[in-house]
């Protein structure tokens, strides 16, 4: 069980690239990363693209005026100078801007923490690999539902064996805030999102769908897709070619089969997340409206309820855990998993501590290019017509 107490020898000099006042997730990365104030130091930000709105920002934080920078750029060059400059930079900006980032900070000396989805292409996720492994350094990308104590519980039953051979893979993530097009209008944040040239060559298949499909590496790790078909739709015309709706199925290599819904025009739903993975002899199944509860359902048998924090649970779920069985843990807590896994994989690459990072699971560079690689295989069956495609 965490308890706030010091995972790594010190903590890391961190700056923030985006993620300002007007930001709807920097607040998110700042609880993750802060939570343990034994992991993270923020010391630098670049936090917006109107400098006097990101400096007054960064001095309401704390920061001191000097190093609340005008833009990424400064904030890299000016950093470097000082002896205790930044050790590692969030990157909570729109898609379009991730690779050129995370390539500057990876030349300046930084290891990087990036929002999904990681790029456009997986050439660029390649290059951006080849790079931070020759200049030994980490990035890792925010798939913040993934720090959830009972997906490793998941993890851990299936790869014992208790629900038998895995069949079938249900993932669902749907909400209804864009149902009509209003938000496209007026909300800064939606705007990008629809606009390919930022947002890259889909909407909610790389918005949302990349967090479930993660999760779904993160229970199955050993379970490749073989094949997949996705049939996507803009419902607001407006939108095209991004899709706000999306099915895909799915055939992996070990004969089981999957489905995915993606949508953000599922009316009068919340933001809602699932996972069900259905075996030969049991199911289970979680999602983030009820983050503490794993449904583990055996065929023949009473269906179970496994609660977050209890001692029955797999030694990787409690290692995750915060507050205990008698306390509802969330979103933050999630986040605040990640980071501090983050933490631990920097300083692990700095001491040259491989045992460590070879241990280690968490939404790593190679998670981020998946994630852009599913993307691509979605868009390229979608575009040809809604066809089975190889997964490339």
């Amino acid at each position: 069980m965490l308890n706030g107490e010091k995972q790594i020898p010190r903590p890391l000099r961190w700056a923030m690239i985006g993620g300002g006042r007007l930001s709807q997730v920097g607040y998110k990365h700042r609880s993750g990363a802060l939570r343990d104030n034994t992991a993270y130091q923020l010391v630098a930000g670049a936090f917006d693209t109107d400098a006097e709105r990101g400096r007054d920002f960064g001095i309401n934080l704390g920061l001191a005026p000097e190093r609340c920078y005008d833009n990424y750029q400064q904030l890299l060059a000016e950093e470097a100078k000082r002896e205790e400059g930044t050790e590692v930079v969030t990157i909570a900006t729109p898609n379009g801007t991730h690779f050129e980032i995370t390539r500057a900070a990876l030349n300046a000396g930084l290891h990087v923490i990036c929002e999904k989805p990681l790029f456009f292409t997986t050439a660029e996720a390649q290059e951006i690999k080849s790079l931070a492994e020759s200049k030994g350094l980490i990035v890792g990308v925010t798939y913040g539902f993934s720090g959830h104590p009972l997906l490793m519980q998941m993890r851990a039953m299936i790869a014992k064996g208790e629900i038998g051979d895995v069949r079938m893979v249900e993932l669902q993530y749907t909400h209804g805030f864009n149902a009509n097009d209003s938000v496209d209008k007026f909300s800064e944040a939606q705007k990008w999102r629809v606009d390919p040239n930022i947002a890259g060559p889909s909407f909610v298949l790389g918005d949302i769908s990349t967090h479930t499909f993660y999760i779904s590496q993160l229970v199955l790790p050993d379970l490749p897709i073989k094949s997949l078909l996705c049939d996507r739709q803009s419902f607001i015309p407006s939108r095209a070619p991004l899709e706000d709706n999306a099915m895909v199925l799915m055939h992996y290599e070990s004969g089981a089969v999957g489905r995915m819904w993606a949508s953000a025009i599922n009316a009068g739903s919340m933001d809602s997340q699932s996972i069900r993975v259905i075996g030969s002899r049991a199911s289970l199944e979680w999602s983030d409206a009820t983050p503490g509860e794993l449904k583990y359902e055996v065929q023949g048998q009473p269906n179970q309820t496994m609660h977050h924090g209890m001692p029955y649970l797999d030694e990787s779920a409690l290692a995750d855990e915060r507050l205990g069985a008698l306390h509802t843990e969330g979103l933050a807590e999630s986040w605040a998993n990640i980071y501090l896994k983050f933490a631990i994989a920097i300083s692990a690459r700095q001491r040259g501590d491989s045992e460590t990072l070879n241990s280690l699971i968490y939404p790593d560079i190679n998670a981020g290019l998946e994630g852009v690689r599913w993307i691509e295989n979605c868009v390229r069956s979608a575009n040809s017509g809604a066809s089975w495609v190889n997964y490339e």
